[in-house]
């Protein structure tokens, strides 16, 4: 089922008046912008949280049917992960655990880079989430250690895709994008 074009739009709203904001900023990857997208202020409200498991979890039966699990890397996943979760147990046939990659191994008990590992096993079916690409290097780096975990990644679901390479660096490395808004969304550009 694809995602309600009211919902879509209805978060869109919620972006721009929650999380974009126009001006001079250096983004976690290095580069300079004209603007910046902090999604969190969207995604950890109650009504972008189920607006976002809602669409989410569409474009996962739609694009990912395999799946059978969701994670990202921490912070900005976070919610994205949560929300679909959750959703997937109220609304779905099939609940989908959730995990969390961490910047940095655990520094102390298991040294785990993953949060939720108990939920899965070697194998499993996961889309990665994420809030903001821009290079996709820490998309890529939240692969890897689903990789090294031993989970079968099948491509990541973005909210905003900033078209600034990340998108061709990720499928470059023979993964599936997909987005639910791009720069364009914001910037009113053709």
């Amino acid at each position: 089922m694809a995602p309600s074009p009211e919902e879509r739009e209805r978060l869109l709203q919620l972006l721009k008046t929650r999380s974009y904001r126009e001006g001079r900023v250096v983004l976690a990857s290095g580069k300079e912008s004209d603007f910046y997208i902090d999604c969190r202020q969207t995604s950890l409200s109650a009504e972008g949280h189920r607006l976002i498991g809602r669409l989410f979890l569409r474009l996962i039966q739609e694009h990912f049917p395999r799946a059978t699990a969701v994670g990202g890397p921490t912070l900005g996943a976070d919610p994205l992960v949560s929300a679909v979760s959750l959703t997937s147990a109220l609304e779905g046939d099939r609940p989908m655990d959730a995990f969390i990659v961490r910047k940095e191994a655990k520094g102390h008990g298991t040294g785990a880079w993953i949060e939720g590992m108990a939920n899965l096993k070697a194998g499993d079916k996961v889309v990665m989430l994420e809030d903001v690409i821009t290079t996709g290097g820490s998309s890529l780096k939240a692969v890897k250690r689903a990789d090294e975990a031993g989970l079968n990644v099948l491509g990541i679901l973005v909210m905003v895709d900033r078209q600034e390479g990340g998108r061709e660096n990720i499928e470059a490395a023979g993964y599936k994008v997909v987005s639910l808004y791009t720069r364009d969304d914001f910037t009113g550009a053709a």
